[in-house]
């Protein structure tokens, strides 16, 4: 005889917490802050969109607050955003950006029609949370062409970069190609190579034949 069969008031007092278990669990259950709005077709397409960027020959109008519906948004850390970056410009960190105080702050920016550009150091940090943005559907949201390096460059002729495209490449630290030309190669490298010392050595003496 089964122990259900002895004692059927405990086996239905099991089932009932059991479902009671699955219940709770289903209310419970966090569901995501977040759902795509864009399939990856759709992604794509807007990857080729030129005008989803910001330009920085559009950053005199944002400075010069003749256009005020741009807001910046430094996506590096506060020390690096604390030794420079571009005037005006809000810092949020990348790690920071999808906690739930931020969230509703960019959301009533787009409550307002308010455009969001995000900048990183370079022309492709801002990339990567620019395209998650838009994806769950945050329409309001660009990133800046060239990033705060290229800003810092031309940052006293911006309106003069509108046919300059070096912000899709960066700006390079280090001119490769002159390093690598052989008029710039170190003399020590064109000597020709010392012959490798071989070491020879001693053949041990041989072990002298007979006992005690």
């Amino acid at each position: 005889m089964h122990v259900h069969e002895s004692n059927p008031q405990k086996t239905l007092i099991t089932i009932i917490l059991f479902v009671l278990v699955i219940v709770i669990g289903f209310l419970t259950l966090h569901r995501p802050r977040f759902k795509y709005k864009l399939n990856m077709a759709e992604s794509v397409q807007m990857l080729q969109n030129k005008t989803n960027c910001f330009y920085p020959w559009q950053l005199p109008d944002v400075l010069d607050k003749t256009h005020p519906k741009v807001v910046l948004i430094d996506i590096r850390n506060k020390f690096v955003f604390s030794r420079g970056h571009i005037p005006g410009a809000e810092n949020i960190s990348a790690f920071d950006l999808t906690k739930k105080k931020n969230i509703r702050h960019l959301k009533a920016l787009a409550g307002k029609n308010v455009t969001v550009v995000l900048y990183g150091n370079g022309p492709l940090q801002a990339n990567g949370p620019w395209m998650w943005f838009r994806m769950v559907g945050f329409s309001n949201v660009k990133y800046l062409a060239g990033g705060y390096g290229y800003y810092k460059a031309h940052k006293d002729n911006l309106a003069e970069t509108k046919n300059d495209n070096s912000y899709l490449t960066g700006i390079p630290r280090f001119n490769y190609a002159v390093v690598a030309s052989s008029k710039n190669v170190p003399a020590t490298t064109t000597q020709k190579m010392k012959k490798p010392v071989i070491v020879r050595r001693k053949r041990k003496a041989a072990v002298a034949a007979g006992g005690c």
